[in-house]
């Protein structure tokens, strides 16, 4: 399999070596950060100029947002602690919920603006019937570069084959642990080696990389990070290690969060050749090689870290909310406009007021935590 490794040194990606740790030198860091937000804020601006209809989709900041989250459900065949409270949550009435035809006409008002990405979330996107038919007409539309999908992998495997023929470019599959009785305690259901399966038939099917998504908190999984790196030694897979992020009812706290620090202490020690990649601007993940294997590391540091200069992502709720920050409270309804009659004009309007209301970045850590906001499985993943 081809193998892309990084030769850039530790002083080109920002790092000085430690006994234990690659330090971060925060004043190159910053300094670059800020040259490429601004160099990329700029070509974002200067590609509006070849697209009437996409200053919709830049803010205030210059920021041109070109990746738009779908949720299709609310509904998800688990219950995993850190997505729901575990007395459950309340699910919007189905009528309620955006229909096919609803969906399909909002993605093509964004893409047309300029979104090239669209990602399905949930819930869990794989239970809603229809969702071979929206892969089907959103892959159609004229100017989307890419459909991916993220999903807990538990009916993955029987419907990938279908879904790849209806036009999913890529794979998102949230896994948090590679012990079958921790998994059943952490997603309070059973289904950890159906799981494994889809990760596995996604690969057989050609996706590179299939990406795992992998929830680090402390006391529950953060003993197994280098044994997840190794799931990358012979396979194409993105292991992405996520910080622990508070929302309504998954009972957050600082003590559960392992910081991308922490982490990476861990990985550097046990994979001495790890080396930092050049990401892209937007880039949410910060993003590693081994040397030898296969398929790559990353660490999304929303928390200690946060990469807001380059967002480019919106978010459509399952209930027709729009919403343009995944920490913030802000949400609007694109749902009733359409079904009091709306015409396309009034909702690129609706979205390019929410759009230019977006901040320059979400509040801090210990700030968020206090901030009213929904649960991760209203939002979507």
């Amino acid at each position: 399999m081809r193998r892309c490794l990084s030769k850039l040194t530790p002083r080109q990606m920002g790092f000085t070596t430690s006994n234990s740790f690659l330090q971060v030198e925060s004043r190159t860091i910053t300094s670059t950060t800020s040259d490429r937000s601004l160099s990329s804020n700029a070509a974002q601006v200067d590609q509006t100029k070849h697209n009437p209809l996409s200053d919709m989709l830049v803010d205030s900041f210059g920021r041109f947002h070109t990746y738009l989250r779908i949720s299709l459900t609310e509904r998800c065949n688990l219950r995993c602690q850190y997505c729901m409270p575990s007395e459950g949550v309340e699910l919007t009435p189905t009528p309620q919920l955006l229909s096919q035809s609803e969906i399909v006409r909002l993605a093509g008002l964004f893409v047309s603006s300029g979104v090239n990405k669209i990602r399905l979330t949930g819930g869990e996107p794989t239970v809603r019937k229809d969702i071979e038919e929206i892969c089907m007409q959103l892959s159609s539309l004229k100017g989307l570069k890419n459909l991916a999908i993220t999903t807990n992998g538990i009916t993955l495997a029987r419907k990938l084959p279908k879904l790849k023929e209806c036009g999913l470019d890529s794979i998102n599959i949230s896994l948090d642990t590679l012990v079958p009785a921790k998994f059943e305690f952490l997603t309070r259901r059973k289904g950890h080696e159906r799981v494994m399966q889809s990760i596995d038939s996604a690969i057989a099917l050609g996706y590179n990389p299939v990406k795992v998504n992998c929830v680090v908190m402390r006391g529950l999984n953060d003993d197994e990070v280098c044994d997840f790196v190794e799931l990358t030694r012979d396979k194409p897979i993105n292991v992405r290690f996520i910080e622990f992020m508070p929302f309504d009812g998954n009972v957050w706290n600082v003590k559960k969060l392992v910081s991308y620090a922490e982490m990476m202490d861990k990985v550097v020690k046990r994979f001495p050749s790890i080396k930092r990649v050049q990401d892209h601007p937007t880039e949410t993940a910060k993003n590693f090689t081994i040397d030898g294997h296969c398929g790559s590391v990353s660490f999304i540091t929303s928390m200690t870290e946060h990469f807001c200069s380059g967002c480019n992502r919106l978010r459509l709720l399952a209930d027709g909310n729009f919403k343009v920050c995944l920490f913030g409270p802000s949400e609007v309804s694109l749902r009733d406009p359409i079904r009091s009659g709306a015409d396309d004009e009034t909702l690129r309007e609706i979205i390019g007021a929410a759009v230019k209301r977006k901040k320059a970045a979400h509040a801090g850590m210990l700030d968020i935590a206090k901030t009213a906001n929904r649960p991760m499985i209203h939002i979507g993943g």
